[in-house]
């Protein structure tokens, strides 16, 4: 044999072991990503999804410089055009910076976006290379990881209701060494405290956003499959446990985004509402939900009063974060404060070193003014007319007659729905600056990418 053939052979060889490392670090990080807990404070917080993400992109253009191959798809190579976009705009807020703090916070937010923006290049490019079973794989491996995040909620919740003791203490901090624990809302009657699961998000509010994306994404799903197919039944008792754990988060902008979902899946889903597949799991959570609140009558309606409470002085602190944005216009209207800056420059009004702005909007014209805010917007059209491309692709396959039309569609529309819930959450919330949305948007965009190959003609 030749050098020239045994070189060949070596390179295959070493192809054979790097794709699956490739493809197990994109879907373990897909997995993790909502498992805010397991940090540590190694000069900041090092969250173990960070961890994975700098292995994986290491991996993954080592692999590309090696094969001398550094071609991308059409939309990765729009996705690395709003990544370098948004570092520059980034940069050029960063002479807005006057404080030694001011510039510490920007450099952790700005490596944890070139690290998460990084993912949405790599993930796209590397799933337009995969088969069609490696997108179920990495959309199974993203919403199970929240699923299981759930599951560790639930299991946190009974836990403290049962025994009163702390299960991340057990768990958690062993591994990390940081305090943390289930979420009390407060106390009912002065003995009965009330808590709501975080499960491994860190915050309920996290927790209820998170909730949507396998809510809305699922559902459609589970409408359109086959009768007797084998994932119906658990898909349908999946769903009835996700929606009975964003009940019990209490949380107000999860409920918002579920309306918001909702609707857009009603359009098109509005027929299914009326069948059984929809009615009989619906019917279970309210049996369930029904069961416990009648148990505790007194308690949950203290509970449901609280959280329905529009006082003004309730209702402040999450419509109050608005009122700085007329400021920041008038002094720093193009760039804002600073990327990551809200809570250094506003320490003096809240009197909290770590106050955020609850609510991702506020936070975007704050920080990166009108020229970031634009740009962001920019990039959310640009998710809808990816998940329109989808959908376009599903009625194409339906006229086609190819029965791949019946799990197309409804993920179009279930991506579709949950980037619309998510929009409107983060009205009172801030969670689309988390690695979560970046690894949803990965899957947003290669969807049309990946399932193409099959477009008629």
């Amino acid at each position: 044999m030749t050098s020239a053939a045994l070189a060949l052979r070596d390179r295959r060889a070493e192809r054979v072991l790097v794709q699956p490392l490739l493809d197990g670090l994109f879907l373990l990080t897909a997995f993790m990503v909502t498992f805010h807990k397991l940090q540590w404070e190694l000069a900041g917080s090092l969250i173990v999804s960070d961890v994975l993400t700098s292995v994986f992109l290491l991996a993954f253009l080592w692999d590309r410089l090696e094969r001398g191959d550094l071609r991308l798809t059409r939309s990765a190579a729009v996705a690395l055009a709003f990544l370098v976009a948004f570092a520059l705009v980034y940069l050029a807020g960063f002479y807005n910076l006057d404080t030694a703090q001011a510039f510490d916070q920007w450099w952790k937010g700005f490596v944890k976006f070139v690290l998460h923006f990084g993912f949405v290049v790599a993930g796209v490019s590397l799933l337009a290379r995969r088969p069609l079973r490696m997108y179920w794989y990495a959309l199974a491996a993203f919403l199970g990881g929240i699923a299981v995040n759930a599951l560790y909620g639930v299991i946190q919740l009974v836990v403290a209701e049962v025994t009163g003791a702390n299960l991340d203490s057990i768990l958690i901090e062993p591994l990390t060494s940081r305090q943390t624990g289930i979420n009390v809302f407060g106390v009912v009657g002065g003995v009965q405290p009330v808590y709501r699961p975080n499960g491994l998000a860190g915050d309920p509010n996290h927790l209820g956003i998170e909730l949507l994306l396998p809510l809305l994404v699922l559902l459609p799903l589970y409408l359109r499959l086959e009768r007797g197919h084998r994932l119906r039944t658990p898909l349908a008792a999946l769903l009835v446990f996700l929606l009975v754990v964003q009940l019990a988060t209490l949380s107000r902008s999860g409920l918002l985004g579920l309306a918001v979902g909702g609707l857009v899946l009603a359009l098109p889903y509005r027929r299914h509402l009326r069948r059984p597949a929809f009615l009989v799991p619906l019917g279970a959570v309210v049996a369930i939900v029904a069961s416990v609140v009648l148990a505790r009558l007194d308690f949950f309606l203290t509970v449901l009063r609280a959280r329905t409470n529009t006082s003004r002085g309730a209702a402040s602190p999450h419509f109050e974060v608005y009122t700085f944005i007329p400021d920041i216009l008038q002094t720093h209207p193009a760039l804002g404060l600073g990327l990551n800056n809200f809570s250094v420059y506003y320490e003096f009004v809240t009197g909290r070193e770590d106050f955020g702005p609850h609510s991702f909007y506020v936070a975007t014209l704050v920080e990166t003014g009108l020229v970031g805010t634009a740009l962001f917007a920019v990039f959310v059209v640009w998710l809808f007319a990816r998940l329109g491309a989808a959908r376009r692709l599903g009625r194409a396959l339906r006229a086609a007659g190819d029965p791949l039309e019946r799990r197309v569609t409804p993920l179009a529309w279930g991506m579709t729905a949950a980037l619309a819930a998510t929009l409107a959450a983060n009205l009172f919330y801030l969670t689309m600056t988390f690695y979560y949305f970046y690894v949803y948007a990965t899957l947003a965009v290669a969807l049309p990418v990946v399932f193409g190959r099959r477009r008629p003609g």
